[in-house]
């Protein structure tokens, strides 16, 4: 497990949208160059830059036309060379996001494959037998190639799937054993390609849709197989470099696919859901949330038996936001969201920081899809760095923008922020300088949870010897706490605490740390 990742605070990049440096209206690599310092003094200590490399951008550059080249829009790849040199110069990491399940329909690889000829490439991708088979249970894009077949996509009709083999094969005319020479490509390809920005000095990489390779392999065996060769080359040849995984499920991202951290994500139900974005009938039901609807043990019934199964060998990653995700200020207010970082940066495992949640964007309503972007477009706007012509982002024409720019007369922006220590901002920085500053808030340190309780909007737990305290309803709650009758000295507040031998009273909505002598 590379060391670095126990102190690790990662600050998520959308390119289109973080600084535009040659006023085309669209982000670049230089552009991220020129804003490394605001990230440093932020506290964020790593990065995670979104797809850079050459696309048709159909779907925001997950649709990778050539892995080893970045896209003309955001630079060169000198200038990515040069991002990196940048960064760790200011002893911060970066990783790439690595997008191994498919390619764009624009990709060499794709453009051989679908050719009616037999060739190196035929098997690369998975196609049916003839173009009048569209098998169930998959999806499928027919007549657009040469060749006497249909082929399958993961996502979007211009992203098709990389054939790593079918774990159950149900139909040997088209689909291939995990060991087919084939698959085997496509593996040792993709661990090309990993080498090539390793060698360049990338810190890694976050894995897009780790999941998703193998097919009909529902218990992941063979998907994590694969996973495992990757793990074992950092391993042998890259022993600080880390995997990311987009799964969701720590217990075979982390247990049996061998990635060092793995996402927990808003998925329906799960823990990260119910505390932070739970929605019903148009209703927030969250545990953050005011109206006293939400469930802390939904939460802890979730995310315990995850933290337990993986706690000595690798990390959840808690996130703010990301591009797929609405950002918070759609649903909670200042105060909530407050509450909801504050948890996230002391949660055990690694933070993650979506560009702009630091000044509270907000998600903007009613935008038109760009690039795929659909519901998820109003969290990918430009990022707000000043009160000026766009907001501080681009010199460009405003109809030239990548996306338009939040046109609220309050729009939040970091310039108006930066001094003002009451500032969300302000807040960010006091957050993120007390994870840097407690070593009991490190990734790694220990967990438990004091007090938990169904419908109670008191939530208690410990981060070694810190106690932590978050009481999200609108009354004053308190709690009782045997043996403590030593004074205990309050380091973080929202809201404010009373103390009193063994007894704690939290205003209410209100988050507290405190340097516990009982855990001394």
């Amino acid at each position: 497990m590379p060391s670095w990742l126990k102190e690790a605070i990662f600050y998520e990049i959308y390119p289109q949208s973080f600084y535009d440096s040659n006023d085309d209206g669209i982000g670049d690599i230089p552009g991220i160059i020129m804003k490394l310092d605001y990230i440093r003094e932020l506290g964020c200590n790593a990065i995670w830059l979104n797809p850079v490399y050459d696309s048709p951008f159909f779907d925001a550059g997950y649709d990778v036309r050539d892995h080893k080249t970045v896209a003309k829009r955001y630079g060169t790849n000198e200038d990515l060379y040069e991002l990196i040199r940048c960064v760790h110069e200011r002893d911060m990491r970066i990783i790439l996001d690595l997008v191994p399940g498919h390619t764009s329909i624009d990709h060499p690889w794709f453009l051989e494959s679908q050719k009616a000829a037999i060739n190196e490439y035929s098997g690369r991708y998975i196609f049916t037998q003839s173009a009048w088979d569209m098998p169930m249970g998959y999806r499928w894009e027919s007549g657009l190639t040469e060749r006497d077949g249909n082929f399958m996509v993961n996502f979007f009709s211009t992203q098709p799937a990389l054939n790593y083999g079918f774990y159950d094969i149900t139909d040997q005319n088209w689909q291939s054993p995990p060991d087919h020479p084939d698959c085997i490509d496509n593996i040792n390809s993709m661990l090309e390609i990993m080498r090539f920005w390793l060698d360049k000095g990338a810190d890694g990489f976050r894995v897009d849709m780790a999941d998703s390779l193998v097919k009909n392999d529902e218990e992941k065996i063979a998907t994590s197989s694969v996973w495992r060769k990757a793990r074992e080359m950092l391993d042998n040849d890259y022993p600080d470099a880390v995997l990311v995984a987009e799964w969701s499920y720590p217990e075979r991202a982390i247990n049996m696919a061998g990635f060092h951290m793995d996402f927990y994500l808003d998925h329906q139900h799960n823990g990260y859901h119910s505390l932070f974005r739970k929605r019903e009938d148009g209703v927030n039901k969250c545990y953050v949330g005011k109206n006293q609807k939400g469930d802390i043990t939904r939460f802890t019934s979730d995310f315990i038996p995850k933290y337990e199964s993986i706690k000595n060998s690798g990390y959840i990653c808690f996130i703010t936001c990301n591009h797929d995700t609405p950002r918070l200020t759609r649903f909670l207010d200042k105060r909530e969201i407050m509450i909801a970082y504050a948890m996230i940066f002391t949660m055990p495992g690694v933070p993650f920081l979506y560009y702009g949640d630091e000044i509270g964007m907000r998600y903007v309503e009613g935008l038109v899809s760009k690039e795929a972007g659909y519901n998820r477009t109003g969290t990918r706007t430009p990022m707000q760095w000043s009160q000026g012509k766009n907001m501080g982002f681009s010199n460009a024409q405003p109809i030239d923008l990548y996306l338009p720019i939040d046109n609220s007369v309050d729009a939040p922006n970091v310039e108006s922020q930066e001094y003002d220590p009451t500032s969300f901002l302000s807040f960010m920085k006091s957050l993120i300088a007390l994870r840097c500053e407690y070593s009991d808030l490190d990734a790694d340190a220990d967990f438990e949870v004091i007090h938990a309780e169904a419908h109670d909007p008191l939530f208690v737990y410990r981060r070694g010897k810190l106690l932590i305290f978050v009481n999200t309803g609108m009354e004053d709650a308190r709690f009782l706490l045997q043996d403590s009758n030593m004074p205990d000295n309050v380091i973080f507040e929202i809201g404010n605490i009373n103390i009193e031998r063994g007894s704690y009273t939290l205003s209410p909505q209100s988050f507290v740390i405190i340097n516990s002598s009982i855990y001394a």
